[in-house]
């Protein structure tokens, strides 16, 4: 073609393509593309990995990469760690700091004494955990023995599941306690059977009834010959259910008081300053710590320490010395050394310590008697004190004090 008709052309027809097949081509590596920048976006949003295949003896371990490390690289393998020198990871492992708490040592087991008091402690799911803090409490008192025979259960009025006044005669029997600590009735807010007849909770018939059958455990327990301790019981999440269980603790108490023994008041314990229920309080030590769980009936590991502690005050006035840890009875084998000062007649220089001053010292103050056996010294003028106690006149009262009533005032 001549360079003329070149010129005389349109432009574009000169930037056309000669052929179809190259238009083609070109169309599909845009859609090509187009389609790989769509599968890259989506694995990125998506988060799937690609696994990259290798041979059969390189695949021992099979490395998962994202799209984006195998299209800009990146990413340490774990062969890579591994090979990473020990002392490197062993200095990031010992300047990480601890945070672990280090739990103080177990405290050592007490052996018991052959004939160490016992303390049998009967009744519900409560008395259980009593028994738990008692055990607790005492662990370290040689001469004293917390015996648990409760039944969790259990209480007065369904006496067809468990007859609380048969049971504690064997147990009273097998046991021989010195006290007896109970707590019951958390399962008694229920009816009860009268001559056949169901009588509905804190009904007069049913008071009755109730009181009855607790005259009858505490004869089963050893009566008015062995201490008894009744622990009260706590408020609980439940309105209705607290409601019933300061009825409960006002009949026991009156039975328990009429019987001998001594009624252990939790109540305060359990309650805020407004007298309702709380889950959190103070235990032993008057720190704040959870004491019943989150049904609002289960007591906590501190709440039952802390029930404990109630009792714990009674019956170590009860036992005494054998209450006490470690007590120590001072006999000929292990008095403490005393000083005895030497004689008049014996060599001063022996002397290892300073002597008290005594108070025959003659050298005290330079005289040989004390002061009471000194004579009085006589004034000439006898004191305000004087005037009262021997002539019983008052001295008269200074110008211008209250109790001046003179008339005209003096003149200075």
């Amino acid at each position: 073609m001549r360079s003329a008709d070149i010129e005389n052309q349109n432009p574009r027809q000169l930037s056309r393509p000669k052929s179809r097949t190259g238009d083609r081509a070109g169309a599909l590596r845009k859609h090509h593309l187009l389609r790989l920048v769509a599968l890259a976006v989506l694995l990125t949003l998506t988060g799937l990995t690609v696994v990259q295949v290798q041979p059969a003896a390189a695949q021992e371990r099979v490395e998962r990469k994202s799209f984006l490390q195998l299209l800009f690289g990146g990413g340490q393998s774990s062969k890579k760690r591994e090979e990473a020198p020990a002392a490197a990871r062993t200095s990031r492992v010992n300047k990480a700091p601890s945070r672990r708490s280090i739990a103080p040592p177990p405290e050592p087991v007490v052996e018991k004494l052959e004939n160490a008091r016992k303390i049998l402690v009967v009744g519900d799911f409560l008395a259980n955990g009593t028994a738990d803090g008692l055990t607790e409490a005492f662990a370290q008192a040689p001469g004293v023995v917390v015996v648990e025979r409760t039944n969790g259960s259990s209480g007065l009025v369904r006496d067809d599941y468990y007859n609380w006044p048969e049971q504690a005669r064997s147990i009273f029997k097998e046991v021989q306690p010195s006290i007896v600590v109970v707590q019951l009735g958390s399962n008694d807010r229920q009816q009860l059977v009268v001559a056949g007849s169901r009588e509905p909770v804190r009904s007069p018939s049913w008071i009755a009834e109730y009181e009855r059958r607790i005259r009858l455990l505490i004869d089963a327990l050893g009566g008015a010959k062995t201490p008894l301790l009744w622990v009260g019981l706590p408020a609980f999440k439940s309105p209705s259910m607290t409601t019933d269980i300061v009825a409960l603790n006002g009949v026991i108490r009156k039975q328990v008081e009429m019987a001998g023994g001594e009624f252990i008041d939790i109540w305060d314990g359990f309650v805020d300053e407004d007298g309702k229920f709380i889950y959190t309080g103070s235990d032993i030590n008057g720190q704040q710590v959870r004491l019943r769980g989150s049904d609002g009936i289960i007591v906590t590991k501190a709440g039952r320490r802390k029930i404990a502690f109630y009792a714990e005050k009674s019956i170590r006035r009860l036992l005494g010395d054998a209450a006490n840890e470690g007590v120590t009875v001072l006999d000929t084998a292990n008095f403490p050394e005393i000083f005895m000062p030497p004689a008049p007649g014996e060599n001063q220089a022996a002397i290892q310590r300073t002597l008290p001053v005594a108070m025959t010292d003659p050298a005290l103050d330079g005289g040989s008697a004390l002061l009471a056996e000194m004579p009085a010294t006589a004034g000439l003028v006898r004191s305000p004190r004087d005037q009262l106690v021997l002539d019983g006149v008052l001295p008269a009262p200074p110008e211008g004090r209250v109790d001046n009533f003179a008339w005209p005032p003096d003149s200075p």
